[in-house]
């Protein structure tokens, strides 16, 4: 689609770390945004933007509707994250209330497109060597947030068959990037108190996304008319290894880079031993090692990008080096500005 003044974007997920960059694009390139972000989430950067926004939440389907009126395309994005809780919990959200989003939209008849960010963790739980979109979903999942993502995908997948949504879905790897709040603020932590290990010999591949290569994907496929329906994996194209991934993340904070590792098949048994305690206790933190640790540390993550480089035309402009440096000059100078407020 073409978009023109009279078009309204509504991304989901829009103060985290794809859908803030998704909102910062619109932006700069004109296009009118709306946010469906949570009341009390921080908003100052939206606002900067000139980014109208609705309060709500996928789960506060009330919210769906007022946030859909007038909206031409959707980039969802917001998703309950995590490896550890109980599955219903990610359901509600991943699931149900994509569900509703859905359904809101639809219903107003003024929709052109929408972009359902996935994840390459619709696959199975096992080494990847160039693996792509045939591969089946896995419905069985390791964890809660995998297996309702693969559901919500069938899901979008229901509704362009069904009911002719205009939808393009995006298979994402581990993405990283310039307002992670998360995922490397804990490595960081680790690697300040030197408790990280390598599980593994750290020479798998990493499925290494950068937000910026991300976005670039998002507008591609909000762009095009002719793709309705289809899949695409999405990453850097050229991936690093986990000790390449860890190591620099440590060296540009300044930090020694970790060279203790644990054998895999020992960490594979002891995740299985720690998962099932913790479950049999209701522990609402996950353990130190699960299944999902497993995979992101140990695995080989490799998939194929050739049919979105071939068919979406989509080039990663950024590669891991630059991307890794954009995250973490972010990550420090966001820990300065908290210093030098706190006084």
């Amino acid at each position: 689609m073409n978009f023109t003044p009279h078009d309204l974007l509504l991304v989901t997920g829009a103060t985290g770390l794809v859908g803030s960059h998704v909102c910062q694009r619109a932006r700069e390139l004109g296009i009118r945004t709306r946010a469906l972000v949570r009341e009390n989430s921080d908003k100052g950067q939206l606002a900067q933007w000139g980014v109208d926004f609705v309060n709500g939440d996928l789960n506060d389907y009330d919210s769906h509707r007022k946030a859909a009126e007038g909206v031409t395309a959707l980039v969802h994005c917001a998703a309950k994250v995590g490896d550890w809780g109980p599955v219903d919990s990610y359901r509600r959200v991943n699931v149900h209330g994509t569900e509703s989003l859905l359904r809101a939209v639809e219903a107003n008849g003024t929709l052109k497109r929408v972009v359902h960010i996935s994840s390459l963790g619709v696959y199975p739980a096992r080494d990847h060597h160039g693996t792509d979109e045939t591969e089946p979903l896995s419905l069985s999942g390791i964890d809660g947030y995998t297996l309702t993502k693969a559901e919500s995908e069938q899901l979008v997948r229901e509704h362009i068959e069904k009911l002719k949504l205009p939808a393009i879905i995006l298979r994402p790897g581990f993405i990283y990037g310039p307002r992670d709040r998360t995922v490397l603020p804990r490595i960081i932590d680790r690697l300040r108190t030197r408790s990280f290990k390598f599980l593994g010999d750290g020479h798998s591949l990493l499925n290494n996304t950068y937000v910026g290569n991300l976005v670039d994907a998002i507008f591609l496929a909000l762009d095009r008319d002719d793709l309705i329906g289809e899949v695409f994996n999405i990453t850097d194209g050229k991936l690093v290894t986990k000790r390449q991934f860890i190591g620099r993340i440590a060296e540009l904070s300044g930090l020694p880079v970790p060279t203790k590792a644990v054998p895999l098949a020992v960490a594979k048994g002891l995740a299985k031993v720690l998962e099932s305690i913790w479950k049999a206790f209701d522990a609402q933190e996950a353990p130190i090692l699960s299944g999902a640790r497993i995979k992101f540390l140990g695995l080989n993550l490799d998939y194929s990008i050739e049919k979105a480089r071939r068919v979406l035309g989509y080039q990663p402009r950024v590669d891991f080096e630059k991307g890794i440096s954009n995250a973490i000059a972010w990550i420090r100078n966001a820990e300065a500005e908290a210093k030098k407020a706190a006084g």
